[in-house]
């Protein structure tokens, strides 16, 4: 049911600590427990389990709760041990874990949408679990009175949500009543990260890309990064040591390094013709009937955002500080200017070698947990990549 892989080698990658299988079915969210050897996990085989590391170096369930229907999101607060799980009927169900972390009991039902609830946070200080679904609203709830607060509508379903203090933020667009402010992110949004320390938001999508929005810069600037090969699915800023941990449905884990003054990318410049050489693009007849050449296809650099030919943009090359790990489109003057140097990686890749869906951390620990749809979730040392210094890794339990 679980296998210990082995101990903490010195290495310049995530070192895989242990595999926990035993779920019948995709796991939706998995959380280390902290200061503890444990973890919850909440799985689509409609049960919540609570896994503890034994003396055997094993991970076994201490508790085992079948729900009424999949176990779509879950949150878990540590210090008052609540546990609130979202699920694919529109519900979310509170429940109290006891000290010893062996029983979990029944606190209540919310019925808070009317479609599977795709993300649930509880925020301790003004007793609220807020919640999306596919229902197309984002609710809140109190959790005193099991009351519901309020609730408002989208034109399409949220996937992801963030509650840093006094700001709510989703995949959809609308400004509530205080303390709430909304964010709208175009695109199929996945996942979603806010530093409230840099007032940073990340956002990871299905397009492979991630954007960091510079909220507080108040400038409107965003920055670009491209480096996955499916979509994003679980990102986490690290604000100690300014590093973004980002994972992808094909299980690629990167590590972003944020702390240098990166470029960002322009924005892409319409022209009827090669702003380079000059020549029509198709759709200019005008140009082609009086030059009497046939019309090019226009490509973009990925550096100057010109509007340029094929003929004009013959080399491709990465460009790590305007986000561009991938070889790229570039005109051939771009390509020129490039520097070896600034073709040097800013970010490093790894395989975790399963689909990743969610992913936590608990950076006191440099200690990560990701699942995914191949029913398995994994636990790794991210300390050789991240560099944690306040991490201690697991205790013999």
């Amino acid at each position: 049911m679980a296998a210990e892989i082995h101990a903490r080698p010195q290495s310049s990658r995530p070192v895989l600590l242990s595999k926990v299988e035993g779920h019948q079915d995709a796991v939706s969210a998995a959380l280390l427990i902290p200061q503890e050897d444990g973890l919850i996990t909440a799985s689509e085989d409609r049960t919540i389990r609570v896994w503890l590391k034994r003396d055997s170096g094993q991970y076994w369930p201490s508790i085992y709760h079948t729900m009424s229907s999949p176990c779509s999101a879950m949150a878990y607060h540590h210090d008052s041990r609540r546990i609130f799980v979202g699920q694919d009927n529109g519900a979310i169900m509170e429940f109290h874990i006891s000290e010893d972390f062996n029983k979990m009991n029944f606190v209540k039902t919310y019925p808070a949408h009317q479609n599977r609830v795709s993300a649930v946070i509880f925020c301790l200080g003004v007793e609220w679990v807020i919640s999306t679904g596919h229902d197309k609203c984002v609710s809140w709830m109190c959790t005193r009175s099991g009351n519901m607060l309020g609730r408002h509508y989208f034109t399409s379903w949220a996937s992801c949500l963030q509650y840093p203090s006094k700001m709510i933020i989703t995949k959809s667009t609308a400004r509530l009543p205080h303390p709430f402010i909304l964010f709208f992110l175009k695109g199929s949004v996945a996942s979603l990260w806010w530093d409230p320390v840099q007032r940073l938001l990340f956002s990871g999508a299905s397009d492979h890309s991630i954007i960091l929005w510079d909220i507080g810069g108040r400038k409107g600037r965003t920055l670009l990064l491209q480096g996955h090969h499916d979509k994003v699915q679980a990102i986490c800023y690290i604000q100690l040591t300014r590093q973004l941990v980002s994972c992808s449905a094909d299980g690629g884990i990167a590590i972003w390094n944020m702390d240098i003054n990166r470029e960002e990318a322009p924005q892409w410049l319409e022209s009827d013709s090669c702003q380079k050489c000059e020549q029509p693009f198709f759709w200019n007849i005008k140009q082609m009937w009086d030059t009497k050449t046939l019309g090019l296809r226009q490509h973009h650099c990925r550096k100057c955002g010109q509007a340029v030919c094929g003929k004009c943009s013959t080399k491709r090359s990465s460009y790590p500080i305007m986000g561009f790990e991938f070889q790229v489109r570039v005109c051939d003057s771009c390509f020129e200017s490039i520097k070896d140097e600034d073709r040097t990686s800013l970010a490093t890749f790894h395989e975790g070698k399963h689909n990743i869906s969610h992913m936590s951390m608990d950076i006191s620990r440099g200690l990560m947990v990701t699942c995914g749809s191949d029913r398995i979730v994994k636990i790794w040392d991210m300390t050789p990549v991240v560099g944690c210094s306040l991490a201690t890794g697991f205790s013999s339990r």
